[in-house]
């Protein structure tokens, strides 16, 4: 007897010459199958939505210049705060500041929406505005890590690494995960790490793909034959194979799952990238065309969003681009601690379209019922001023909105207090926005579990509740 120990799939290799082996990869092969070899969870109910698009508005959006409007901060603009002021980033804090743009009801909700989204305002009736979020943590990086994978640190899974997880694949040649950039764009403040698998096996962290670059994913070279880059393949694949027999290692089974992937995704990236067949009222929907670079190339991104969902891709995370207005650097672009007005009014401008316009293309193909976009930033905006004219943090109480995915349309949920300061009905955190996503995909938050470190872990932790008040 051997103590060399197998893997499921070595396993199955071996045993009956191969026969199971063969079995498993006709069901692999099949993508209502996809993920069955990786001990995927599946659905846990029927599920209102098959994708995710999620918006990520990196360095803190203020929501009292955005969604949740509060005529109370002109009345006392310029005066000392009437509250106790909690400690901020910087501690640079002033007096009382209104809010330097105008707020409209729009659609049949009236859902009042301020003059930097007036594309979004257009649709305000496909969104669901959640005004009572919160965040227990007021730097960008644990930030942006607790929004991204439940927790304030690196280590842990992306949001969208737990639903490939879940699922699995819906296209074999393309991942379920991937992440968009343009313009130059870059990540947010933790870095590549926030789109991490974590201690999940290593195939279902995103690719990261360069909407506007060539190649748009590295290392996957357009050009090179067929036959040579099967070649390249099989050779690394021989030589990991070798390896596992010696060790089990199941991360070294993930990368020959990467390489795969990667191999068939030469085929299908150029061509899921090739936008010249969109009509031009495509383009003019979106804002592709825009004078201003960093709008074209946010449209781009949107736009190969909706080509992704078409292609049954899971979850889809956009990235910003910085603006070189306002103080928000690469990192953080809407970090506005200085200039609010005019670097805000970038963001928006760079965004407002784009994203109205991913609202609209979905709706009319038929494919927002079954798309989940997810609109939101780490944390919002201190009501009073940081110097003359920005916002320092503010992690007790910021908007995010939902479109899409069976949520309830031109629905406000939560209230803040009247500066829109600290949240006083109806909190909500990180963890009820990501359980609502998980239902909403058929997943149920309490059961997607992933043993490590001797204890069953969540995307939602020990925490969560599901939103249903915004939802069908």
């Amino acid at each position: 007897m051997s103590d060399h120990q197998y893997s499921r799939r070595e396993l199955l290799r071996h045993t009956s010459t191969g026969f199971g082996m063969a079995a498993l990869q006709g069901l692999m092969a099949k993508p209502a199958f996809a993920g069955l070899a990786d001990g995927t969870p599946g659905p846990h109910h029927l599920p209102r939505a098959k994708h995710v698009i999620f918006c990520f508005m990196s360095g803190g959006v203020s929501q009292v210049d955005s969604f949740d409007p509060k005529p109370e901060l002109e009345r006392l603009h310029g005066k000392p705060m009437p509250v106790t002021v909690e400690r901020t980033q910087f501690n640079q804090n002033g007096n009382v500041m209104a809010s330097p743009f105008t707020f409209k009801r729009h659609g049949e909700s009236g859902m009042e929406i301020s003059s930097m989204f007036p594309e979004l305002a257009t649709v305000a009736d496909e969104l669901a505005v959640v005004r009572s979020m919160t965040s227990s943590v007021n730097e960008h990086a644990q930030g942006n890590y607790l929004i991204h994978t439940g927790f304030p640190f690196m280590g842990h899974p992306s949001a969208g690494a737990w639903i490939h997880y879940g699922l699995g694949s819906a296209n074999e040649d393309l991942p379920g995960f991937m992440v968009l950039q343009s313009g130059g764009a870059v990540p947010p403040h933790g870095g590549v790490g926030l789109f991490s698998s974590g201690f999940l096996p290593s195939h279902h962290q995103a690719s990261i793909v360069g909407a506007d670059r060539e190649p748009a994913v590295r290392n996957i070279v357009p050009g090179l034959r067929d036959d040579e880059q099967r070649r390249h393949l099989e050779l690394i694949e021989r030589l990991d194979r070798g390896f596992v027999k010696r060790q089990a290692d199941p991360e070294l089974e993930a990368a020959i799952k990467n390489y795969e992937t990667a191999y068939r995704m030469q085929a299908e990236v150029p061509e899921v990238c090739d936008i010249s067949g969109e009509t031009e009222a495509t383009r003019k929907l979106y804002g592709l065309d825009a004078k201003e670079p960093t709008k074209a190339a946010y449209a781009r991104q949107c736009l190969l969003a909706r080509r992704l969902v078409e292609r049954g891709v899971r979850f889809i995370e956009l990235s910003c681009i910085t603006k070189g207005i306002g103080a928000g650097g690469a990192a953080n672009p809407w970090d506005q601690h200085g200039a609010l007005k005019a670097g805000h009014a970038a963001m928006a401008f760079q965004v407002d379209q784009p994203i109205a316009g991913l609202i609209k293309d979905l709706r009319s193909r038929g494919l927002l019922d079954e798309t989940l976009i997810v609109w939101a930033g780490e944390f919002g905006r201190t009501p009073f001023s940081q110097g003359s004219d920005g916002r320092d943090h503010n992690p007790y109480a910021f908007s995010v909105f939902f479109a899409g995915g069976g949520v309830k349309g031109g629905t406000v949920y939560g209230t803040t207090d009247e500066l829109g300061y600290h949240v006083v009905d109806g909190r909500a955190d990180v963890y009820d926005l990501w359980a609502t996503v998980l239902h909403q995909m058929g997943l149920n938050h309490q059961k997607l579990t992933y043993r490590y470190a001797g204890r069953d872990v969540r995307l939602t932790d020990v925490h969560g509740r599901v939103l249903r008040e915004v939802l069908v």
